[in-house]
């Protein structure tokens, strides 16, 4: 008597299904420190100042694809009841984050631009739009505005 060997299509619908997906977890704005990642967040957006919008070198043009894209960034400042921080949204992000809109931004990292902050989402993470938010923004409270500085520390000998 033969038994059948379930094929890879089963396997990983069976492997998928006993991995619990977990529910994101918020942050605030001033839980956001230099140098972390994974950060879920919901925000409105206050202003929106579009700071480059460039064609690609030649080169990276034709290996991506027959058409140009042109590169499109923009910093906003975006904010909640805890304070406020500059993102820096790229290309189809830009589209997103209109000022007065409330969005949700997934898997964000900081960035440090000249010793300061900045909320950024690379390709693994995610902008959405999503319903008002009904909080007040604290926009006395700007993480941006605050200078760090890379200190090393000597290791004991």
């Amino acid at each position: 008597m033969a038994t059948a060997k379930p094929n890879q299509r089963q396997r990983q619908s069976a492997a998928s299904a006993a991995v619990a997906k977990r529910k994101p977890v918020f942050v605030k704005v001033d839980h956001l420190k230099p140098g972390t990642q994974n950060h879920n967040l919901i925000v409105k957006v206050l202003s929106f100042n579009a700071v480059l919008g460039k064609a690609p070198r030649p080169a990276a043009a034709a290996a991506a694809s027959q058409r140009p894209q042109k590169t499109r960034i923009a910093e906003c400042l975006v904010g909640d009841e805890t304070g406020t921080i500059l993102l820096k949204a790229r290309n189809e992000q830009v589209d997103l984050v209109k000022p007065n809109t409330t969005i949700i931004i997934r898997n964000a990292k900081i960035d440090m631009f000249k010793g300061s902050m900045r909320l950024a989402v690379d390709k693994w993470g995610r902008i959405e739009a999503t319903e008002p938010a009904n909080f007040t923004v604290e926009e006395d409270n700007n993480l941006s505005l605050a200078e760090y500085e890379l200190v090393t520390v000597a290791a004991d000998e």
